[in-house]
């Protein structure tokens, strides 16, 4: 995975591939008795989604030119201030005990790396109804499961970053006194990137 930011030359065909490149599972199963206590998908729609996925919904609901190019500018300049995810989760826990907008929900959920930075969200939106279009291009989606919007801000008060540009990967972790769950992403080069964000993203073909 890389989170180095840039143009990219996406047609709209690559959507599956790299929706499926920038998502997760993983369940957090108790033994000896078979016992799914979270199940847990995340999609990060970084920079290199977000493309992506304007580039498909600009083909597929005929956007013009200048339509195509206004969604992709609000996207990405979105990128710049928080980490977003769309999580849907589901388990044998009563709902209300794995609904994340709740305090008193049995699970946390934070953004973590492997250099020790821990951060919580910023903002936690519960979908109540997914819409055709969501369940088009996220097809883990389902009445089966809760599913949230989580954002976490890109930048400590100080400034640094909340993923340290060294870090080798970075993951949610859910955890809580039924147990902890994490989905990891793990970033090429060791961490190292680099921001191409400032001059206006221009759609490719």
């Amino acid at each position: 995975m890389s989170l180095v930011e840039g143009p990219r030359s996406y047609d709209g065909s690559e959507y599956g591939e790299v929706m499926d490149r920038w998502t997760r599972t993983h369940s957090l199963v108790q033994l000896p008795v078979v016992d799914d206590r979270l199940t847990a998908t995340a999609t990060y729609e970084a920079w290199d989604f977000r493309w992506a996925y304007v580039v498909r919904y600009a083909r597929d609901y005929r956007l013009t030119p200048v339509e195509r190019q206004a969604m992709l500018d609000k996207s990405l300049l979105e990128t710049q201030t928080a980490h977003r995810f769309l999580i849907a989760l589901y388990g044998n826990l009563p709902p209300r005990m794995t609904d994340l907008t709740r305090p008193s929900c049995a699970w946390v959920v934070r953004l973590v790396d492997d250099q020790g930075n821990e951060t919580a969200p910023t903002r936690i939106e519960e979908v109540l109804r997914p819409t055709g279009i969501d369940k088009a291009y996220f097809p883990y989606l389902s009445v089966w499961r809760q599913i949230f919007k989580v954002d976490f801000p890109k930048t400590r008060p100080d400034g640094t970053s909340v993923i340290a540009n060294r870090a080798r990967w970075f993951g949610l972790r859910f955890s809580g006194a039924y147990g902890i769950d994490e989905l990891k992403w793990e970033l090429e080069g060791g961490g190292t990137r680099a921001s191409a964000f400032g001059p206006r993203a221009t759609t490719t073909r």
